[in-house]
């Protein structure tokens, strides 16, 4: 029982992956560690409330990020100064 559990949990990383790709692809864009921690995080978070095929989940994160330019984040850094 233990390998078809671990199985199914390559699986599920598989679709996630496989999407996050896909977005990349769609958008003609290079992944950045930035832009694939936001990307990964939203399309686990999209996989567990019940979004489970890569289908699905290309679908919601174009619509959730529409271009590489809504990935970037404007957060201020330790170092600005205000």
């Amino acid at each position: 029982m233990a390998d078809f559990n671990l199985l199914l949990q390559l699986e599920d990383v598989n679709v996630i992956s496989d999407a996050v790709r896909t977005w990349f692809r769609h958008n003609h864009a290079a992944p950045t560690e930035q832009s694939m921690q936001l990307l990964c995080s939203s399309a686990v978070d999209l996989f567990n409330e019940g979004h489970k095929t890569r289908e699905e989940l290309v679908t919601l994160l174009i619509m959730k990020f529409d271009s590489s330019h809504s990935l970037q984040v404007n957060a201020s850094t330790s170092t600005s100064h205000h």
